[in-house]
Formats: C-alpha cells, structure tokens, sequence
C-alpha cells in the first residue's frame, strides 16, 4: 500500500468513505495546526473535519458531529514517528 493519503476518509463503517486497511494503520489528523483524536471523517479538498461531540449519541447510536472548516492535513502515524 502507498503513503499517498485520500482526500476523503470516513471511520464510519455505512460511509462510502471507509476504508478499514488505511484505518488500521493509524491515521492523525491535524486541524488548523493543532492535533485531533476525535476526527470521524474528513476531506482535505473541501477543507472540513467531523468531530464528535462527546459521548452523545444519535437515535441510532451514532455519534453526534459537528463539522468545523479550516486547514486539515492528515498524515500516517507509524510514518511521522519513523522521520
């Protein structure tokens, strides 16, 4: 598998964005330069990150998101250690 990063990554296993290897590998983001654990789903392109709001939960069980717009760049864990 190549270090080259989606544009687009959802941990939402419905999402069309999923993708579950990538996942596995450790994905970070980091949002307007500061670091978040809490990213659902993001997309560089547009330049928008989901992050979840605590532990609340939809009807469904799903977590409650709020999208925040700004500069997001994500990067391989295991890969940002090793430099």
């Amino acid at each position: 598998m190549t270090d080259t990063l989606p544009d687009r990554l959802s941990t939402d296993p419905a999402s069309p964005y999923f993708n579950e290897e990538l996942l596995q590998r450790g994905v970070g983001i980091r949002f307007r330069g500061q670091e978040k654990t809490n990213v659902e789903e993001y997309c560089v392109s547009e330049g928008w990150v989901r992050v979840s709001m605590g532990k609340s939960v939809d009807r469904k069980g799903r977590p409650l998101t709020l999208k925040l717009t700004g500069t997001v760049e994500p990067y391989l864990r295991g890969a940002s250690e090793e430099a």
